[in-house]
């Protein structure tokens, strides 16, 4: 797939919650195609302990307005710098990165499995599930009830349960702990966040032989396998996560089920 080096214009930024916002870029020509799963390279400007690029998840692509909408964590210099733009800031980006989820067969039932601000690119792919007639359901996992993200998005595109640490919302406890894992069956399992959640989700899956794609958030620099920091050992040997992902099928990862 073609990659695209473009400024990009903030058309509008949300805050969500303390540290995340929703920001959304637009350009004056039509954005390109992007898959459910790919990412996006951001250079931060203005920022002098930044000096690398960050990959950031596609969150949407509104091709009704022509919009990019990236979920930030404002966690460190460079993605507070970038939750500080404002409405006609410009942004330069390398665009689409990676590879996407795979489509699964007409009329499976998916689960999708998220946990902060891993839920992202979920949400793009929960959309094109809904296009192709699937209605998918979404297991969400927050801190608590205030860190859980875009819950009413999610709620417009299929079926949502949610878990929180702290039992503010939903069942009390982790994703993997919530009861429809044990009173429902599933014909495939994505997933994205933290990587204790998602290898916790694979051994579900693999334990129930339930075909399985993670997306890994490996650190990475370059975002087009030439620095080799975001390298995961896999079945297929050394693979880089930016190039080769970020998302794999659990059975090409050496993860301990």
């Amino acid at each position: 797939m073609k990659k695209y080096v473009s400024d990009l214009r903030v058309s509008s930024i949300e805050k969500l919650s303390d540290i995340h916002v929703l920001l959304k870029l637009t350009s004056e020509k039509e954005l390109p195609e992007m898959l459910p799963g790919q990412f996006v390279e951001v250079k931060v400007d203005g920022s002098d302990s930044t000096f690398l690029r960050r990959p950031i998840s596609i969150n949407n692509v509104d091709r009704e307005n022509n919009e990019l909408w990236l979920l930030i964590a404002a966690i460190g210099d460079g993605t507070r710098h970038l939750a500080s733009l404002r409405k006609g800031d410009s942004l330069n980006c390398i665009f689409p990165l990676g590879n996407g989820f795979s489509m699964p067969e007409a009329g499976s039932k998916v689960l999708l499995v998220g946990g902060g601000v891993g839920v992202a690119p979920l949400y793009y792919f929960g959309l094109e599930l809904k296009k192709h007639g699937m209605t998918p359901t979404f297991l969400l996992g927050a801190r608590n009830k205030g860190a859980l993200l875009e819950y009413d998005l999610f709620k417009d595109t299929g079926r949502v349960l949610v878990t929180t640490e702290d039992g503010s919302m939903g069942e009390k406890g982790f994703v993997t702990n919530h009861s429809v894992l044990r009173d429902e069956t599933f014909s495939n399992i994505y997933t994205c966040g933290p990587k204790p959640m998602m290898m916790s989700v694979a051994r579900y899956a693999n334990s129930k032989n339930i075909s399985c794609e993670a997306s890994l958030e490996n650190m990475m620099a370059c975002g087009l396998g030439a620095c080799l920091c975001c390298v995961e050992k896999t079945k297929n040997g050394n693979l880089c996560v930016c190039k080769d992902g970020p998302v794999f099928n659990i059975n090409q990862l050496l993860w301990q089920y």
